[in-house]
């Protein structure tokens, strides 16, 4: 059985914890920003990838370690671009809140929580061409003699009038 050699002190980054970590979140990090507004912050794409899950303040001076998470075919190409994603995150903030970054294949606590799944967006179905439409690409490119051209002025066409046929529909 081992003793315990504190004597009934505490270590004083131990007390101070709660009172440094509201100081900081009164500058405006806070581990909820970090997560609600990931996709506006580092973009869309990386978004997809990868989630933040945990910012942590370490021993080593000023700066947290955010801890990403991500799958593993992901990981290094995530790696490679871990100082534009630490300018990013700081960039939101407006000071260097965020010292290191972090990518972690499950969760810090262990692989019930980290059950990582981003999915691809499902594709969405393309429906054939409307013959309305090709119709009129059709009579607009017919003037033009080389069969390479009015292809291509074809396919122009029948994207315009589709687009606009789109728009009045309010897509």
């Amino acid at each position: 059985m081992r003793r315990a050699t504190t004597k009934g002190f505490k270590r004083t980054s131990s007390l101070l914890r709660d009172r440094i970590r509201s100081a900081g979140e009164s500058r405006g990090f806070a581990v909820s920003r970090v997560i609600t507004h990931w996709g506006e912050i580092v973009g869309e794409d990386i978004a997809k990838i990868c989630k933040p899950v945990d910012v942590k303040y370490g021993r080593q001076g000023f700066g947290a370690t955010l801890t990403v998470l991500t799958t593993g075919a992901q990981a290094p190409m995530l790696e490679m671009q871990k100082e534009t994603l630490r300018a990013r995150v700081n960039a939101a903030y407006g000071y260097n809140a965020i010292a290191r970054l972090r990518f972690t294949q499950t969760a810090p606590t262990g692989f019930a929580e980290g059950q990582a799944n981003f999915a691809p967006k499902p594709k969405a179905e393309k429906s054939g061409p409307d013959p309305e439409v090709q119709e009129q690409a059709a009579k607009v490119a017919a003037p033009v003699g080389d069969p390479d051209l009015r292809a291509a002025l074809e396919r122009l066409a029948g994207n315009v009038m589709t687009k606009h046929k789109n728009e009045k529909k309010g897509f």
